[in-house]
């Protein structure tokens, strides 16, 4: 059974690993940002199509971040994950993406929901109920303001705490708190006449297709 310093030893070795890869990526090693991006890819494109709902746009700023991220890399501050930082260039880059989608329809379209889309169907429905209330959990998530929905995202699907997700939406703690205390008010208020007692929907969100 591996004991508790072993856990604290790999997770060590893990940012140990990660500034070493940082510090070559800096020098121009492309491998080392090669290493980077595999490992950050599908989270960061998971968070930013449920943020744009939009493939094409999301495969564009995913690569947008990551460019901006390389392209600043000697800003990076090595005190924090390096994907505290991605998702932050990210968030930004989403941010302004649903402005200008705002200013040209005059509607953020939030509700828009992709039911054929494969991220709904077999990756984390084991079964049709499953499969039910997990559409049922991602089109009452579209319906949170922005930042809500990004501080849901960040703390369910990324596992990223509090004190992450303020650094990342440059906000309070505080802030973050009230947000998810409210997104959770809100989904539950949404789920809970199409879900009656079942309101542990919210943990499909950890399994649920990005």
């Amino acid at each position: 059974m591996q004991g508790k310093d072993d856990t604290l030893k790999a997770g060590t070795m893990e940012r140990m690993q990660e500034a070493e890869l940082i510090r070559q990526a800096k020098c121009g090693d492309h491998a080392s940002m090669r290493e980077l991006i595999d490992a950050h890819k599908d989270r960061l494109h998971a968070f930013v199509w449920r943020m744009l709902r939009n493939h094409h746009d999301s495969e564009e700023l995913s690569q947008d971040a990551f460019l901006k991220a390389f392209s600043a890399l000697n800003t990076f501050d090595t005190r924090y994950r390096f994907s505290t930082w991605l998702f932050t260039i990210a968030y930004r880059l989403c941010l302004n993406q649903l402005r200008r989608k705002r200013s040209l329809t005059g509607e953020m379209d939030f509700n828009q929901v992709s039911t054929d889309d494969e991220d709904l169907s077999e990756q984390a429905a084991q079964s049709e109920e499953a499969a039910r209330l997990k559409k049922l959990i991602w089109q009452a998530v579209d319906q949170l303001t922005v930042p809500q929905r990004a501080t849901v995202l960040l703390f369910y699907r990324q596992e990223q705490s509090c004190a992450e997700i303020a650094r990342i939406l440059q906000l309070p703690v505080s802030t973050v708190k009230s947000h998810l205390h409210r997104a959770r008010t809100r989904l539950k208020g949404i789920l809970e006449p199409a879900v009656a007692e079942d309101l542990n929907g919210l943990r499909i969100l950890s399994r649920a297709a990005g």
